[in-house]
């Protein structure tokens, strides 16, 4: 019989049976958590394995596995070898995921981002709801003239670096004033931070006339309407399996250079994409191939789950690269 405990932002899957598994602990990306709980639960279930990841922020996560207090962390900010190097680390990618503009404006069912627009709300020059800027490209809409409320993450995130990883190839002006940050002082005045995916997008649920930017999962699972975003080409793509599939394969991922890719803002499909990825120290194997064990069983039988949960499932040929990593380094 299989027991759920469920805390904000923390999953732990307990036995009311006894089991003789291992228990595997792991923190970081809130991007990840709904993905990892997902597969935690399938994997308790056909192994009595336990997996228990608490969702902190990627840069929590990075911290944990370098002080070695977990056994793996998730971050959606990979490391460049030179430092998987220095903290003697390694790195693959579990999946790969969208980060959407989720916004709160009452009888705004559709909204377009033009780039222009999507600038001047995080330069914070745009700071009306019917500033002509998004009144341009949502002639229909009946747009306000409330303040907008930008949302952010108010601790260290991957999926802040991946936004503004995005800002910076879409905004020359805004690659010149903050560049790709974990954690940015963001400019404009109106403004509130929430902790994890779940925080900003609980923010934005609560708070009318809000705008910000958290992972597809969580968006949908709070019933947030999500903006459609101007792509390079110009056009305007909607959030959708089909349109994070197209930038997904955009995405280079070399285990030669341990993974390390960044795949914000491609030439085609969905302009907000990024992967997540594990960390796991270079010194514990015993320790690490318990974690390859429950990713393994993850890349083998959760590939629906994560397309439910709004992931992109990596490509076969991926997976099998990320196999032959972990064969090179003894672990599998």
């Amino acid at each position: 019989m299989l027991k759920k405990v469920m805390l904000a932002g923390t999953f732990a899957v307990a036995a009311t049976t006894a089991y003789a598994g291992t228990t595997v602990q792991g923190t970081g990306s809130s991007f990840a958590y709904p993905l990892y709980k997902s597969w935690a639960t399938e994997y308790y279930n056909a192994t009595g394995n336990k997996v228990n990841y608490t969702a902190t922020g990627s840069g929590t996560g990075i911290k944990a596995v370098s002080a070695r207090e977990v056994d793996f962390g998730g971050s959606d900010k990979p490391l460049a070898p030179k430092t998987l190097k220095k903290k003697g680390l390694y790195q693959f990618p579990t999946a790969m995921g969208a980060i959407v503009m989720a916004y709160n404006v009452p009888g705004v069912d559709h909204l377009r981002l033009s780039e222009k627009a999507h600038e001047g709300i995080v330069l914070g020059s745009v700071k009306y709801w019917d500033n002509p800027l998004l009144k341009k490209e949502n002639p229909n809409a009946n747009l306000p003239h409330k303040p907008i409320l930008f949302v952010h993450r108010s601790d260290k995130s991957g999926t802040t670096f991946a936004y503004t990883y995005y800002l910076s190839k879409m905004s020359k002006t805004w690659r010149k004033r903050f560049g790709a940050k974990k954690m940015v002082n963001w400019p404009m005045e109106n403004r509130i931070g929430g902790k994890g995916n779940f925080g900003v997008t609980t923010a934005i649920k609560t708070n009318k006339y809000s705008i910000g930017y958290a992972d597809y999962a969580d968006a949908v699972h709070n019933g947030l309407k999500m903006a459609e975003i101007e792509a390079p080409s110009g056009e305007y793509i909607k959030p959708s399996l089909a349109s994070f599939q197209e930038a997904a394969k955009y995405a280079d991922l070399d285990p030669k250079k341990d993974f390390y890719a960044n795949i914000a803002y491609p030439p085609k499909g969905y302009p907000i994409v990024t992967a997540t990825f594990v960390l796991m120290p270079q010194e514990k194997p015993e320790r690490s191939k318990e974690v390859v064990k429950f990713f393994d069983f993850g890349f083998k039988n959760g590939d629906d789950n994560a397309t439910e949960l709004g992931y992109v499932p990596l490509p076969a040929d991926v997976k099998e690269k990320i196999r032959g990593y972990w064969k090179e380094k003894g672990l599998y």
